[in-house]
């Protein structure tokens, strides 16, 4: 009777715990929109417990340096194996609109995580964190850790055995998709849900104590306008009123407009002298290299963009036809000196009648050895252009070519995302006009024409047919004579 009554207490001490986070969650929600910020989710694995950390006040957005604060407090003392759940783009309705993942609802679209948090002794909901400081959420673990973050699905991560003295970051990258109906959207957070509930049986199974993160990259969706009332103690109360809405409103404006400047970072600028002859700039720049049959990945873009960050250019070098840009760094997955070295030329070239500047090389050095990637046959621009593309890899749709079968540039993976770079012609500190990578014609503009000659050609042929066709010069008259038709062999 004693054990019946000691688990009743826990489980209404779990149903209580659940209905508190709840509140505190529609309280938070209550007071703002969700178009510049993502939730954040942390629990760890049942069993182990972290210190306990009181949610932000109402309205209250958590900054970079607040989060870093909540990881920090809850990795001293808790598990250093670190799962994180990282979800294109996330918004705390999604929780609340298919079933919250915190309340009592039955019909939930996140049964995994609901269950996840209700076993847990020490969950923390952060309702609203700004968007860039979810950015910065694999550069933070890296940091506290002191280790490289691992990409992996639940299959890869069925055959690693982990071990819970060294720690470990497992980053597992998760779609949303937002397309005309709330169907499409629902199917996919119940597929990511379910590889929530995989990776964590299997942590289970391994007997790992872990630490486990859910979050977005980007907001998911846009709400004009929130009123929460909640029912307590029989009584109903207002928890925002319409007036001091619109004052928040402006000031969430303002703000928003603030970190969209703060997004847009100034390019890496080498200089010969006090004139800039070399400028590059990427929204995100990552290599990877092939270990023990996966991919490890390193975002080198927090250390090369960004406010206050300045990376050594030691090595780097221009003049009229050559441009060397170096940037050096320290501890790249695993190599103490890390080198990446691009290596532009301009030349004049007589069929066009005009200087033209490529890419040569992109090189990657490191304990001695180097990988070199050829970027001349597709990265060019008019010298007195700057470069501009979408996407530069090696891989998915290549620019970049390695020099040869045999060359390590096989073992790695470079990629430039909103790659800009300029070599020559440098007036100021600002790009000239840049020449875009992107063709005339686009795949779909190709399908368009495609689909259009292919009608053309039925239509010409049908007619054709049609103006073959001829009439018989004599008919069967049937009181007449029957008409044969001689049969030749």
């Amino acid at each position: 009777m004693v054990k019946m009554a000691s688990s009743g207490t826990a489980i209404l001490r779990r149903i209580s715990a659940s209905m508190a986070l709840l509140l505190g969650v529609l309280i938070l929600l209550s007071t703002g929109s969700c178009d510049e910020q993502v939730p954040l989710i942390m629990w760890t694995s049942e069993g182990v417990s972290m210190p306990h950390e009181s949610p932000p006040p109402a309205g209250h957005i958590v900054g970079q340096q607040q989060l870093a604060s909540y990881l920090e407090k809850a990795l001293n003392t808790g598990p250093q194996n670190v799962v994180l759940f990282l979800q294109d783009k996330m918004s705390i309705e999604d929780f609340t609109m298919y079933g919250g993942a915190f309340g009592n609802e039955q019909d939930s679209v996140f049964p995994n995580l609901k269950g996840a948090l209700t076993s847990s002794s020490s969950p923390l909901v952060l309702p609203a964190v700004s968007w860039p400081a979810s950015n910065a959420v694999i550069g933070q673990l890296q940091d506290q850790l002191e280790t490289t973050p691992l990409y992996m699905d639940p299959e890869t991560l069925s055959q690693l055995r982990l071990n819970a003295s060294s720690p470990a970051l497992l980053v597992f990258r998760m779609p949303y998709s937002m397309g005309a109906d709330l169907i499409s959207a629902k199917e996919i957070l119940s597929g990511n849900d379910e590889v929530v509930g995989q990776v964590l049986s299997i942590m289970k199974t391994q007997s790992v104590p872990y630490t486990a993160i859910y979050t977005g990259l980007r907001p998911s969706r846009e709400v004009a306008s929130i009123s929460v009332e909640v029912e307590l103690g029989g009584g109903r109360s207002l928890l925002q009123a319409r007036g001091g809405y619109r004052d928040r409103q402006r000031e969430r404006e303002g703000q928003r407009k603030i970190m969209e400047k703060a997004e847009i970072y100034s390019p890496v600028e080498f200089k010969k002298g006090d004139e800039t002859c070399i400028m590059l700039w990427a929204k995100g720049l990552s290599v990877s290299i092939l270990q023990k049959g996966r991919w490890e990945e390193h975002d080198l873009a927090p250390s090369t963009f960004g406010e206050g960050v300045k990376p050594s250019l030691q090595g780097s070098s221009c003049d009229k036809s050559k441009s060397r840009l170096v940037l050096n760094y320290e501890n790249v997955l695993g190599f103490r000196n890390f080198k990446l070295i691009l290596v532009m030329s301009q030349r004049h070239y007589k069929v066009s009648a005009r200087r033209w500047f490529t890419l040569d090389n992109v090189e990657l050095e490191y304990d001695g050895k180097t990988a070199a990637f050829n970027g001349s046959r597709h990265i060019y621009a008019p010298a007195e252009y700057s470069y501009r593309c979408e996407s530069v890899t090696n891989f998915r749709w290549p620019l970049l070519i390695p020099r040869s079968t045999k060359d390590l540039a096989n073992q790695w993976r470079v990629s430039f995302e909103d790659f800009q770079i300029q070599g020559f012609n440098l007036s100021g500190t600002e790009f000239s006009y840049a020449s875009d990578c992107a063709g005339f014609f686009s795949p779909g503009i190709w399908m368009g024409l495609m689909t259009s000659l292919l009608m053309v050609l039925v239509l010409t042929y049908g007619l054709h047919m049609i103006m073959q066709l001829r009439t018989m010069d004599r008919f069967d008259d049937p009181k007449g004579p029957a008409i044969s038709v001689p049969q030749t062999e």
